[in-house]
């Protein structure tokens, strides 16, 4: 039987099968989202056109295959969820976790609290991969005049897709020395910086196979050389009272908390849990 002629119900059915056996985490999630994709709808009428015994739409086998080869699900899609957006991504740029989602709230939360009634809060982003960290400011803050920075030109031309909506100031450069024209003026600084130490190879074969090296890790032994960088472009950039938050390993967070405390210029230097109640992130205040 020609895969355009199978029921859509049964396709689902084999799919999730199929996927459980590869050891992708969410079967029945990512075998919904893969059909609504190729289908071109939405994942609650998807499953309304399952139960009406639709076919299969075409497309759907060979997405399957390629996420059973662990392609993660949003370059197959090329859409990546992050608090209410819809960013673009593919091969080349870092797939924005849920996790990050808490650092973006501190952000927000930051921006508000030293927006001034009816002015401007500046915001930069260092490192931001596809601009989510960004993007989530920019929409969410009214007045909010925001300030990113990517590496990578593969990664920039994400970033510049999600991010000219929101009227985000993107360049190209290093997170050490961006934006110094903006030195002592910044009132919130927000990264999820590279992290991974140079020997943690990570296991997921999404993450290791396919979120660009660049992106992954840190520097070093202990991976935090870009965290440090972050540090310091954060005490430059920041006005006093300014707000640091930035994304690391759970088991990094003393070490992050003590990159902030040795230096002599900040203080509430706070750990952060994540969701699921890691430690993932350290903000602190400039004094």
């Amino acid at each position: 039987m020609a895969a355009t002629e199978r029921d859509l119900a049964g396709a689902l059915a084999d799919a999730v099968k199929r996927l459980r056996a590869a050891g992708v985490p969410t079967p029945r999630v990512d075998a919904e989202l893969l059909a609504a994709h190729a289908a071109g709808v939405g994942r609650g009428r998807l499953q309304a056109l399952a139960l009406a015994g639709a076919p299969e739409p075409e497309g759907f086998a060979g997405l399957v295959a390629e996420r059973c080869a662990r392609v993660p699900l949003q370059h197959l899609t090329g859409t990546a969820y992050f608090r209410h957006l819809e960013l673009a991504v593919g091969p080349g740029v870092f797939v924005p976790r849920p996790e990050t989602e808490e650092v973006a709230r501190l952000a927000i939360e930051a921006a508000l609290e030293r927006r001034a009634p009816g002015g401007v809060v500046r915001v930069v982003d260092l490192g931001t991969g596809s601009g989510a960290l960004a993007a989530a400011v920019a929409s969410e803050v009214d007045g909010a005049e925001v300030h990113a920075v990517e590496l990578s030109p593969l990664a920039l031309a994400w970033a510049e897709r999600n991010l000219a909506p929101h009227g985000v100031h993107l360049v190209q450069g290093d997170l050490r020395t961006a934006f110094e024209e903006l030195d002592g003026t910044v009132d919130v600084v927000v990264s999820n910086p590279p992290y991974i130490p140079a020997g943690a190879v990570p296991v997921d074969p999404e993450v290791r196979d396919h979120d660009p090296e660049l992106a992954l890790y840190g520097g070093g032994a202990s991976g935090l050389e870009l965290p440090a960088a972050v540090e310091r472009s954060a005490a430059r950039l920041l006005r006093p009272g300014g707000y640091v938050v930035m994304e690391h390993a759970e088991v990094q967070d003393l070490s992050a908390r003590a990159l902030f405390e040795d230096a002599g210029c900040w203080e509430s230097v706070l750990g952060h849990r994540d969701l699921a109640g890691r430690a993932r992130a350290t903000s602190a205040v400039l004094r």
